[in-house]
This record gives structure tokens, sequence and C-alpha cells, in this order.
């Protein structure tokens, strides 16, 4: 997640250079970040599917099936109750999906709501890494607080910070750059705090042998919620504004609270 930064905050800033490029091959203009990325992503592939070896998958399941026939304690029943928390993964699961859905709506829409009130690529792009180095470079750090204060204490700070940002963005004057800045920082740093978090979570409360399955179909969820809210984020700033969008984000980032309290009202079983 670190070593995204670096792309992440150069990329956006390459719109004007490469938007240039596509106008010289007689594309549209808007079109010259998506052939960077596509080029991006397939050496990126490449490189995966010649060098990634072992592959993680083959190795993680190869330690859990030995741990399994090792594991002579466990009856076949027990074992299988013993391999996932259900309660745990709900609320990883919740927490991953909420903070997706709040930060793809709003970040989805700023660069609409800046170009409509005249601010250029350049500066969307400014914008965007800045809220992009703020999802990724605060990792290490997120994950040593995620240990030492807490999944749920850190689940409930995305949605202070998520609720923070909605709100500025929702009020900050629309040609201050500064706050806008700000509010992208923040939503980048409430969806860092929200995804460790949850991923820590479901980690916590499943075993290896259904670790990859669990956390696929979580992520399966997690992308759907990025969709979704691009598209519904698209409808309510067509018919309302950006202000509104922005405290509806708030509003929802608040749904975190009765998820830590219920999270917190049985405290979850040990694997």
């Amino acid at each position: 997640m670190v070593s995204t930064t670096l792309g992440a905050v150069v990329g956006p800033n390459l719109v004007n250079r490469m938007g240039e490029f596509a106008d010289s091959i007689g594309v549209p203009t808007l079109a010259g970040p998506f052939i960077l990325s596509a080029a991006a992503f397939i050496i990126a592939g490449l490189f995966i599917l010649i060098f990634l070896r072992p592959d993680p998958l083959v190795v993680s399941a190869a330690i859990a099936n030995a741990k399994k026939k090792d594991d002579t304690a466990l009856t076949g029943t027990s074992l299988k109750n013993a391999t996932i928390n259900k309660k745990g993964v709900v609320v990883g699961a919740v927490i991953m999906i909420l903070t997706q859905f709040v930060m793809a709506a709003i970040m989805t829409m700023t660069p609409i709501h800046m170009g409509h009130h005249g601010h250029g690529l350049g500066e969307v792009g400014l914008v965007i890494g800045f809220h992009i180095a703020a999802m990724y470079l605060p990792s290490p750090l997120t994950g040593i607080l995620v240990d030492k204060l807490g999944r749920i204490t850190m689940a409930a700070a995305s949605g202070a910070t998520l609720l923070a940002s909605g709100l500025v963005a929702a009020f900050a004057p629309v040609g201050s750059m500064p706050l806008l800045t700000l509010a992208l920082v923040l939503l980048g740093l409430g969806w860092n705090f929200g995804l460790i978090s949850g991923t820590a979570l479901i980690i916590d409360s499943t075993h290896p042998s259904v670790r990859a399955k669990t956390q696929g179909s979580v992520d399966v969820l997690f992308a759907l919620s990025g969709a979704a809210s691009g598209g519904i984020s698209g409808m309510v700033v067509a018919h309302s504004s950006f202000a509104a969008l922005s405290l509806s984000g708030a509003i929802l980032s608040l749904v975190l609270i009765p998820v830590v309290v219920w999270s917190r009202k049985s405290p979850s079983k040990e694997l």
C-alpha cells in the first residue's frame, strides 16, 4: 500500500502531459491518463505472471493444510466450527464496505465539482494526488495503531474522520484549494483507517484454511460498493449538489457508531 503512493501521487499530476500525448495521436484529451494506466497495468500483470513464484495462495493453502493435519485434537466438525467467527467477519466487512462507499462517492464527484467551478486539470490532479497519498501512505502507522489501540477504536476513528471530511467538503468555498485538499486528505485517511481495521478484524476472525475465500468474498462486496457509490453520487449531484452529497456521506459515516457499539456487546470468541 505504501508503494502505491508513488504512482498515485505522480499519476494525477501527469494528466496534462498524457492529455497532450493523446492529442498528438488523435484520441480525446481525457483518454490520455487511461493510456498510461493501461500500460502500467499490462506491465504489472506481466511482472507478476513471470516473477511471482511460488504463488502466495498456494503457499498459504499448504501451510493451512499442514496445520489442519497436525491438529489431531479437533474433530472434523469442531474444526469447521472453529475456522470462522461470523460476527467478526460481518463487523469487518461492514466497516470496509461503508468506508469504501463514502470515500468513492465524494472522491468521484470532486473533480467534476472542481471543473464546474473553474479549476483546471492540474489543480484537480493535485487534490486527487494528495487524497490518494492519504489513502495509502499512512498504512504502516495505521497498522501500528490498529494493533495498539484496537480494531474497533480505529474503526470509530475512521467514522469520525469521514464525518469531518464530509463537513469540510460540504461547506468549503468552491474556490478554496486548501479546504478542498483538506477535505480529500481527511477522506483518504478515514478510508485508510476503515480498510485496515476492517481487514484486521476479518483476519482475526478466520482460520487460514478459509481466510482467502472469506477475504475474496468481502473484496467483491467492497468493489461493488465503490462502483455503486460512484453511480449514485453522480445522480445525487445532478439532482441536488456536491454539498448535499458531502453531507450525505458525513451522515452515512455515523452508521459506524452503532456497528462499533454492537461489536462490543459480546466480545468475539478466540479462534
